[in-house]
């Protein structure tokens, strides 16, 4: 899996390249790289809302999904290498059928707000978003394996519902409620809203 970082300033990039991890050398500005750095910006979201207060089933949740987003960001720093496996794509499957059966059917889209935490959650949904098709664009050029896309995927699907489970979460016990759209389509429908 290449060189481990011994030294952070190797000025090796100051040319506008940077190393991949079977020591070839790409511009900085290849679709490789580019999916690196989205699913490295994802990684550090997470770890932004691992800041935050929340169940300690979520806590381990996401403490493995960064995990295996660092798996994630190896097999793209190496052409040709498999080191996501399918079962963390499963991992995420189960997830979502657990913390999906909990929550209240949505009658209306929500807003990515409430808690911070809620909210943070969709940042890191959107971000996820975005890394997948970093990847999809990457896999347009190149010859990549199915998990990465697939995991970012489901991956974007678990953080929504996860928003939604951090929303009911209440440090005094109390349980919270999703923000939903005030649709005027709705309100003229229903009389809601």
């Amino acid at each position: 899996m290449g060189q481990r970082l011994t030294q952070i300033a190797t000025r090796t990039g100051d040319n506008g390249t940077t190393g991949l991890g079977d020591n070839s050398r790409v511009s900085k500005d290849s679709l490789r790289v580019h999916a690196m750095g989205e699913v490295d910006e994802l990684n550090s979201h997470i770890g932004v809302l691992l800041c935050e207060t929340m169940p300690e089933a979520v806590q381990k949740l996401l403490v493995e999904i960064q995990h295996q987003l660092f798996n994630l960001g190896g097999e793209l720093s190496i052409p040709g290498y498999e080191l996501l496996k399918a079962e963390a794509v499963l991992a995420l499957d189960d997830a979502l059928a657990e913390h999906n059966a909990a929550l209240p059917k949505l009658q209306e889209f929500i807003l990515p707000a409430g808690t911070r935490a809620a909210a943070q959650a969709h940042v890191c949904r959107t971000v996820a978003r975005r890394a997948e098709r970093a990847v999809v664009a990457l896999g347009s050029a190149e010859v990549l394996h199915e998990t990465p896309r697939q995991y970012l995927n489901r991956l974007s699907d678990l953080m929504f519902v996860l928003a939604r489970v951090l929303n009911r979460h209440r440090l005094d016990g109390s349980v919270g409620d999703d923000v939903y759209w005030k649709s005027e389509r709705l309100e003229r429908v229903t009389g809601q809203g």
